[in-house]
């Protein structure tokens, strides 16, 4: 499939793109789940800022002003059953999930064929960047300690939830601008149709990737990353 005539960018998504959903589901949200509780007695500026924004958010969408530590434990926990893409949320599984990857109790799954491609678009001249609702520490440890290696060196830049929704056409613009660049310069690469959508309506090119369980829901798609070529 060649799609990649006049690209100079490609942003990836993770879940479902580069890394088995599962991967997420089953082990990196119950290992959140079961080791967060050994941060109630951090105290920290990151950690703080954690809990200042669940305070505040909590206040912004149910007007309930919680202070109680154990109250904003159960909150986060909560958000990570709904899945819900909050910063405060998302940092702080990041920060859990740091202690894991680097302790080796969990490696950042990846096909088999996304080393290879980050090889081949690399050696292409192709810039390569990160789009995740997880945060940006997150990223950089799932794809620092993953199955296939350390894979950070192939990454420019990385995007989460503090530039934008995954959702929304305007988070792609600012993303192509942050890039130093066009939107009609980036390809995007998600599982998602609606994120594919909000990414097509800013300008840019998208594929949707048919991993395994996949349905097909958009108009340029690719079974793997080795099917996207110039």
């Amino acid at each position: 499939m060649k799609v990649l005539d006049g690209i100079q960018w490609i942003l990836t998504d993770i879940e479902g793109t580069t890394t088995e959903v599962s991967f997420v589901y089953d082990i990196l949200f119950p290992y959140f789940r079961s080791h967060m509780d050994e941060w109630k007695t951090v105290d920290s500026d990151q950690m703080n800022q954690v809990l200042e924004q669940t305070r505040a958010l909590v206040l912004e969408e149910q007007s309930i002003n919680v202070s109680n530590k154990e109250a904003i434990f159960d909150q986060l926990r909560q958000w990570s059953i709904e899945d819900r893409k909050v910063t405060p949320l998302k940092t702080f599984q990041g920060m859990v999930w740091e202690q894991g990857f680097k302790s080796g109790a969990i490696k950042g799954h990846m096909y088999a064929d996304v080393k290879p491609a980050l090889e081949r678009w690399t050696a292409m001249g192709m810039k390569l960047a990160i789009f995740s609702s997880g945060s940006i520490a997150a990223q950089k440890q799932l794809f620092g300690f993953s199955t296939e290696g350390d894979l950070t060196p192939y990454f420019s830049a990385y995007f989460d939830t503090t530039t934008g929704m995954k959702r929304d056409a305007a988070t792609y613009v600012k993303i192509a601008h942050l890039l130093n660049t066009i939107p009609s310069k980036v390809l995007f690469l998600s599982d998602i149709k609606e994120e594919l959508e909000a990414a097509s309506s800013a300008g840019l090119h998208t594929v949707q990737l048919l991993r395994s369980g996949t349905a097909k829901a958009w108009k340029v798609t690719a079974e793997d990353f080795s099917q996207i070529l110039p």
